[in-house]
């Protein structure tokens, strides 16, 4: 369970794509393009934040300009995200700085070693239930949900429901989206 209090205080979701939006399996092309499934239900929690107020952001280690297109298309701005991140701690900082947010105002989901430090510094750390043994013990909260199964959605909700803008404006959705 999370803390109420500290859920109240997010202002901004930001997550790792593979093993966290994705089940962690990726397919290779012959041109050298990597492919990933995402879970709509994921996605869509990261429309709803951004639809309610909530700042977004990726920060990972993947490359593809599909990861860009697919979270532009989600709502998420094209300079919060991150590709080819290999110390994450350094994007995570410029994007707290870059919107004014302090540390704990963040909400950050990791699934490897190299988000470990991301999740311990952030307001809440978020695991998902396939998570390196590492990853969970640095998280605050460990989803049900595997990466691409629900694990997004999951903690986006309990953000939004603990701050009472857990609602779909339909008109603003079909602007936004």
């Amino acid at each position: 369970m999370m803390d109420i209090d500290k859920l109240k205080k997010i202002k901004a979701i930001a997550f790792d794509i593979d093993g966290v939006m994705t089940d962690g399996g990726i397919l290779a092309t012959s041109d050298g393009d990597l492919l990933r499934m995402f879970d709509a239900k994921d996605s869509f929690g990261v429309r709803m934040a951004k639809l309610n107020g909530l700042i977004t952001c990726v920060i990972t280690g993947g490359a593809s300009d599909s990861i860009k297109k697919r979270f532009v298309y989600c709502g998420v701005d094209e300079e919060d995200v991150y590709l080819h991140s290999r110390i994450k701690m350094e994007e995570f900082d410029d994007f707290c700085s870059r919107h004014s947010l302090s540390y704990d105002e963040v909400m950050y989901f990791g699934d490897d070693l190299p988000d470990i430090d991301v999740l311990k510094a952030c307001g809440i750390g978020v695991a998902p239930a396939d998570a390196v043994a590492e990853a969970m013990e640095a998280a605050d909260y460990v989803s049900p949900y595997k990466g691409g199964h629900g694990c997004v959605r999951n903690a986006i909700e309990a953000v939004m429901k603990a701050q009472g803008i857990w609602k779909l404006d339909n008109a603003l959705y079909k602007k936004l989206f």
